[in-house]
């Protein structure tokens, strides 16, 4: 008689049964608003839900078939037209970033408007139509690829080599023979327009940043000069003044370590030549078209004979403006006597 309690007639058991009949009705409406998908051996059954929406489930023991609300409060607040309107002034690296935030994000900075107006800036020497032809013919019409598959100089940093060598010391009484580790740095940075800043100098990476940032009203010894870019070679050219001018011929290679990246400028060739007066006297633009199917040892100044240098070609590592305080090329030679770009 003590173990009446389970018989189905009884109040307890009536509501047990009514208890778990309401679970498995529960269980059974969560599972099926799951896609089914099919899992292959060996991987994680997860995976085959990538990639795939899943529609949102209503809260438990709600009556309400309508989704939930999206409980972001700026999703909820900033309406879609001014959301673009942020991503509209971002700059690409950055619409990169912003597109990892959440999915809501990562739709909206795939539009084609935004990389169209990325390409044009980039590109704008060579003009929207061949811009255009060239989205179509290349890259399928997609903005966002050409931005990312197509060679390109970047302009929000400064692209730095670090160059070191051995120099011989004077030797004290034949006793020892003392040597020199000399380390200088090349800098470059280069803007939209066709114009470029060269800086040759000993000083660090955080030392040399503002006069080619815009931070000084007089930088000292940073050159001006022109380049036009053709695939992935870049070909510039830099008129030094001076008692017998003399003109700098480089030719960089881009490249990157990732793809999009192009963070990297391998050195192809550095000449110097000689002018005449003419060529001096021209303006920059028209000095570089002079000079860019010149021969690598072709000058037109007898006194100033065409050089083509070996020393000090390492290639330069791009470095964003924000991480010029901590990059590694701010390191002194006794913590860092060789650096490989990579």
């Amino acid at each position: 008689m003590g173990h009446k309690w389970w018989h189905p007639s009884t109040p307890l058991a009536c509501f047990c049964f009514t208890l778990f009949s309401l679970s498995l009705c529960v269980w059974c409406s969560l599972c099926s608003s799951i896609p089914s998908f099919v899992a292959l051996p060996g991987c994680d059954p997860r995976s085959g839900l990538y990639g795939t929406r899943i529609r949102p489930v209503s809260p438990v023991g709600s009556l309400s078939s309508n989704p939930p609300v999206d409980p972001a409060l700026i999703h909820r607040a900033l309406p879609d037209e001014l959301l673009y309107e942020v991503f509209a002034h971002m700059a690409p690296y950055t619409l990169g970033r912003a597109a990892c935030v959440c999915r809501k994000w990562q739709y909206g900075t795939r539009s084609p408007a935004l990389w169209r107006n990325a390409c044009m800036k980039t590109w704008q020497t060579s003009g929207a139509e061949e811009n255009e032809r060239i989205v179509w013919s290349c890259y399928g019409g997609s903005w966002r690829r050409m931005w990312r598959d197509r060679p390109r100089l970047r302009f929000d940093g400064l692209y730095v080599s670090r160059n070191t060598y051995i120099r011989a010391g004077i030797s004290e009484w034949k006793v020892t023979n003392p040597v020199h580790l000399v380390c200088y740095y090349r800098y470059t940075r280069f803007y939209p327009s066709g114009r470029f800043l060269y800086k040759v100098s000993s000083s660090k990476l955080k030392e040399v940043a503002p006069s080619l940032h815009g931070r000084v009203s007089k930088p000292d010894a940073v050159y001006n000069g022109c380049y036009i870019v053709s695939h992935d070679q870049v070909k510039a050219a830099i008129l030094y003044p001076g008692l017998r001018p003399t003109v700098l011929r480089i030719q960089f290679r881009i490249r990157g370590t990732v793809p999009g990246a192009n963070n990297r400028l391998d050195m192809v060739s550095l000449v110097t030549s000689g002018l005449n007066e003419a060529e001096v006297n021209c303006h920059a633009e028209e000095l570089l078209r002079t000079v860019e199917d010149w021969e690598e040892n072709e000058t037109h100044n007898p006194d100033v004979p065409a050089v083509s240098h070996r020393r000090g070609l390492s290639s330069l590592v791009f470095v964003p403006f924000e991480e010029v305080e901590t990059s590694e090329l701010n390191l002194p030679v006794e913590r860092m006597d060789f650096f490989v770009p990579g």
